[in-house]
């Protein structure tokens, strides 16, 4: 396979991630969204030296997963410790995604002083439809700000100023935002300091915003118009709702707009992702679903979150955020994990397939080291072949490509 020489080429074949760290590390780079409805480097002059230092750190050229050790789990990876667990602040917990654990965890973060920001993603202050970085100071900024965003999410493209302007932040990203930082800060001795705590969520992939404005005007409503989205939160899972600007609301069910529209329109690097559950991350939260005849059921309730501490260092700081009342946890089983997450099993299983099919057709396709796909893909089956088959049609037609 050549040598990648440029982030156009990247971009070109799919690979980009939309992390927005390369903005962050080059100021000739900007991250703006593209006619396909992604957020996309635009590139001025780059010098071999700057392409070398984005793609050491790229999650779209390579991704390596944490070492292994005796508490990794095939499928979960690191974890130190797994909980049920849910905000004990009424208010966070009906305002996050499942039991506002992450949002919780930020604000014990700031009340304790370990933090002066955590920079995170939310709504664009006059063009609610775009997911911008933000940075929050206040536990008021980060409720105001909870919940999903299911849209194309540059949160290191700010991290530059978040870092300019505070001491010490935590970042709350995606995994593959988590995985870039942390290997962006090992290559600076100063940024583990000044980054203390990365906080990561289970994935499923970022969608293009051409299916959020599907589902705007699906709900009656012109984008152009809004004032307010949000993907959901304010309960569990919480309805996807949009406000005009002359008072029109609208809202639309989890089931029918990520189930029935967004997951359509998934960038084609999150198909070859090998890690959507944040290994690279302190702690990582997900949904912990309750399951109905052998699926997720999401009819609404109070909100659950699954956490695993990954590291020593994020294990302790769930433990004080319990201690100090800001959290409350319950028992829950890797295996349990499996029936409240079967999408991410599935996509661990099957990945070696889709990559052997990028491979067998000549394609460029990331570098992916310690992160047990042989392990996982045994347990693939016809899945594992049927994906293969699915990524290889994908690439004879071109659809994989930007």
């Amino acid at each position: 396979m050549s040598r990648l020489r440029s982030l156009d080429a990247l971009v070109a074949s799919g690979l980009c991630a939309g992390c927005g760290l390369c903005a962050a590390m080059v100021p000739s780079v900007a991250m703006r969204i593209s006619v396909r409805g992604f957020a996309r480097p635009a590139v001025g002059d780059l010098s071999e030296t700057e392409l070398a230092r984005v793609l050491a750190v790229c999650p779209g050229a390579n991704l390596d997963g944490p070492p292994a050790a005796p508490s990794t789990h095939a499928v979960w990876g690191p974890m130190q410790a797994l909980h049920r667990a849910w905000a004990t602040d009424p208010g966070v917990r009906h305002a996050g995604a499942s039991g506002g654990v992450i949002t919780a965890l930020c604000t014990h973060l700031l009340a304790t002083g370990a933090v002066d920001a955590v920079l995170h993603v939310g709504s664009e202050a006059h063009a609610p439809l775009r997911t911008v970085p933000r940075v929050s100071t206040t536990a008021a900024q980060l409720v105001d700000r909870a919940g999903s965003r299911y849209a194309p999410s540059p949160v290191l493209a700010g991290l530059d100023d978040a870092l300019a302007r505070h001491g010490r932040i935590a970042v709350v990203g995606k995994p593959c935002d988590i995985a870039a930082l942390r290997r962006h800060v090992a290559t600076d001795p100063s940024l583990p300091t000044r980054i203390p705590w990365m906080l990561s969520f289970f994935c499923a992939g970022v969608p293009s915003l051409v299916g959020t404005e599907i589902l705007v005007r699906r709900m009656g409503l012109d984008p152009a118009t809004l004032t307010g989205l949000r993907y959901r939160g304010r309960g569990w899972p919480g309805r996807m709702a949009a406000t005009t600007a002359d008072g029109r609301t609208a809202s639309m069910s989890y089931t029918d707009s990520w189930g029935g529209e967004l997951h359509r329109h998934l960038q084609f690097r999150c198909k070859i992702c090998p890690d959507g559950t944040g290994e690279h991350a302190d702690i990582a939260a997900a949904d912990a679903w309750l399951t109905c005849d052998g699926y997720p059921d999401f009819a609404e309730r109070d909100g659950i979150s699954a956490v695993l501490a990954r590291t020593e260092h994020g294990a302790a700081l769930l433990a004080a955020a319990v201690a100090a009342g800001a959290i409350q946890t319950a028992p829950l089983l890797p295996a349990e994990l499996m029936a409240m997450q079967p999408y991410q099993v599935r996509r661990k299983r099957v990945l070696l397939g889709r990559l052997a099919a990028l491979r067998l057709l000549g394609q460029r396709l990331p570098r992916y080291r310690e992160l047990r796909l042989w392990r996982n893909a045994l347990r693939g089956g016809r899945a594992l072949l049927r994906d293969l088959a699915g990524t290889g049609l994908r690439v004879l037609q071109g659809r994989h490509r930007e």
